[in-house]
C-alpha cells in the first residue's frame, strides 16, 4: 500500500492534468488541507514537495504552491536561422521562437554582458583558436517575462567582431536582426551550423539563475556557426531550462546514395 503523502500527491497529480487546478492556481495552504483530514503537516508537505520534484508547482515563500505552466515553447530548429527573418527583417532567434508559439515579447526580454576572456578549451576547440586565446563572450539571459527560460553565450574572434554591434553591451539583440545580421553586414554571411544538445543535472548557479523548481534538468546546447568557405563565426553554448522548451525540428530527408549516382552521372 502506497503511504498515505503519496496517495495524496497522485490525486493532486491527477486534478492538476485534468485542470481542475490551472497553469499559476495556487493549490490550499498545507494547514487548510491538514484541517480538511487529507492527513499530517508532514505528510501534506511531503506530497507538494513529490508534486514540485514531478515538475507540476514550484513552491516559494511568499506565494505558496503554485502549478507550473504546462505549454512549453517550440524552440524551433532549421526555421528559426532563416535568413530572411533576420537579414531582411528583424526576427531574431529568441522572437522567431516566441512568434511561432503564439506567445507575446519584448526586445528587452533578452539582456546581455559582453566582455573580453581567455578561451577555455570548449570554446577554443569551437572556435578553432588556441586554449587561453582572448576572444569576445555574448551572455544573454532570455526571459519570458519575469520568468527566466534559458541562457546563451555566444563566443567570437576579436577580428571577427571588433567595433561592431555585437560587442555593444547594450541590454537586447545586437541591432535590427541581431547578431547575425551584424556578422552579414561586416562581410561573414552565415551558410551553415552544428549543434549538438545533451540534458545534464544542472549546477547550484543555473539553478538559481533560471529559477529551476528542484529536480528539474537543463539542455545544454553547444551550436558552431560558419560561413560558407568553413570559417567559424560563432560558437555558442546555450543553458536551457528543459520542461520551458519542445525542440521542433523540420528538415528534408536527404537520400545519400542517391545524390552519389547523380554526381557520377555523365
Amino acid at each position: 500500500m502506497a503511504p498515505k503523502w503519496r496517495e495524496l500527491a497522485d490525486r493532486l497529480a491527477e486534478q492538476i492534468r485534468n485542470g481542475d487546478y490551472a497553469a499559476g492556481a495556487q493549490l490550499p495552504q498545507i494547514r487548510d488541507l491538514v484541517e480538511a483530514g487529507e492527513g499530517s503537516k508532514s505528510t501534506v508537505h511531503q506530497a507538494y514537495k513529490a508534486l514540485e520534484a514531478e515538475g507540476l508547482v514550484t513552491s516559494s515563500r511568499g506565494h505558496g504552491t503554485v502549478v507550473r505552466p504546462r505549454t512549453p515553447l517550440k524552440r524551433l530548429g532549421i526555421a528559426r536561422y532563416d535568413k530572411a527573418k533576420w537579414r531582411d527583417g528583424d526576427e531574431v532567434a529568441f522572437i522567431a521562437d516566441r512568434v511561432a508559439s503564439g506567445r507575446a515579447y519584448k526586445r528587452n526580454e533578452q539582456t546581455q554582458t559582453v566582455s573580453r576572456v581567455e578561451a577555455s578549451s570548449l570554446v577554443a576547440e569551437g572556435l578553432g583558436v588556441p586554449v587561453g586565446s582572448e576572444v569576445y563572450a555574448r551572455a544573454r539571459l532570455v526571459k519570458e517575462g519575469t520568468r527566466p527560460t534559458h541562457t546563451l553565450t555566444s563566443f567570437y574572434r576579436p577580428e571577427h567582431v571588433e567595433g561592431t554591434r555585437i560587442v555593444d553591451p547594450a541590454p537586447g539583440p545586437a541591432g535590427r536582426g541581431g547578431g547575425y545580421r551584424v556578422l552579414y553586414e561586416a562581410g561573414y554571411e552565415i551558410d551553415h551550423m552544428k549543434e549538438a544538445l545533451f540534458a545534464r543535472v544542472p549546477t547550484a548557479e543555473e539553478v538559481k539563475l533560471l529559477q529551476l523548481p528542484i529536480g528539474e534538468p537543463v539542455v545544454e546546447l553547444h551550436r558552431t556557426t560558419y560561413t560558407a568557405d568553413g570559417t567559424v563565426v560563432e560558437f555558442a553554448v546555450g543553458i536551457h531550462s528543459a520542461s520551458r522548451f519542445a525542440w521542433e525540428y523540420e528538415f528534408k530527408v536527404p537520400d545519400s546514395a542517391r545524390d552519389r549516382d547523380k554526381e557520377g552521372s555523365p
